[in-house]
């Protein structure tokens, strides 16, 4: 479980540890004490942390070994980290920077994923003329050997455009892609990505007052109109449709790109 530590991450990362479901997780974020102050209100044997940079695509393979030599298996992963920026039109925003965007978005949820995975070599090189190359096993071959899940965060905004989105919108849908595209080339895993609709987040709160500036107005006072009139979702809302996806989702929605309160996910929401 990665970026548990504020929003959609610490509300399903608390409804897997709560009882009944007393799940043992590897939370993983950049920073260490939120996750410690998570960690201390559950049994010692529960809760593994792993702080470090998601731009750090060797993080993946250490958050996957914590697990296994904790626990012996991998029965899932929910990939929820994400970050907003570069919000500007495209025609200001720098390559560099929807690479940043994209390291952590879209590379890093791959090296998480990937079985043998020259990060450097095959994305770097291929697209920003970086030549190292770092091989890594990843969670494929515990996934395969357990029939495991993974749940992507995705976002309304990979088919929806935003003016200033364009970095993130981009990276979500590529996101999808690959959720999409796993069962087909992994069919003993299941995989699916779920827009978790308009949350009361930090990443709300950038959106409404950090990039003001930079989106349409029309953008702005959509967002700013759902935090007065009280409509935001709260994290627990999606969060815990993605915790029970974690848990049990079918095979038959294996592959789909679903919004949390999809009537297809009736039983993995809230009554």
């Amino acid at each position: 479980m990665d970026a548990p530590q504020t929003g959609i991450g610490l509300a399903l990362s608390t409804f897997l540890l709560q009882k009944p479901q007393s799940a043992k997780l590897v939370v993983v974020a950049r920073s260490k004490q939120p996750l410690e102050e998570l960690a201390t209100q559950y049994p010692a044997d529960q809760v593994q942390v792993l702080a470090g940079d998601l731009n750090d695509f060797s993080l993946a393979k250490k958050a996957v070994d914590l697990a296994v030599s904790k626990w012996g298996k991998l029965d899932g992963m929910v990939l929820n980290h994400g970050v907003l920026g570069p919000v500007d039109r495209i025609a200001n925003n720098d390559p560099q920077d929807w690479r940043s965007c994209f390291d952590v978005n879209l590379f890093s949820s791959i090296a998480f994923v990937s079985g043998r995975f020259a990060f450097h070599s095959i994305l770097c090189e291929t697209f920003f003329g970086a030549d190292t190359s770092v091989k890594v096993t990843a969670a494929l071959p515990h996934l395969r050997e357990s029939k495991g899940r993974i749940v992507f965060t995705s976002s309304g905004a990979a088919s929806k455009h935003f003016t200033g989105w364009g970095a993130y919108g981009c990276s979500k849908a590529a996101v999808e892609h690959l959720a999409m595209e796993l069962p087909v080339e992994e069919p003993d895993i299941i995989a699916v990505s779920v827009k978790p609709g308009v949350v009361d987040t930090e990443m709300m709160r950038q959106v409404r007052i950090d990039h003001a500036s930079t989106q349409d107005a029309k953008d702005v006072e959509l967002f700013n109109n759902l935090h007065k009139k009280g409509v935001l979702l709260q994290p627990h809302q999606p969060g815990n449709v993605l915790a029970r996806l974690a848990l049990g989702c079918p095979q038959e929605l294996s592959g789909k790109n679903l919004t949390w309160d999809d009537e297809c996910l009736k039983d993995f929401q809230d009554s």
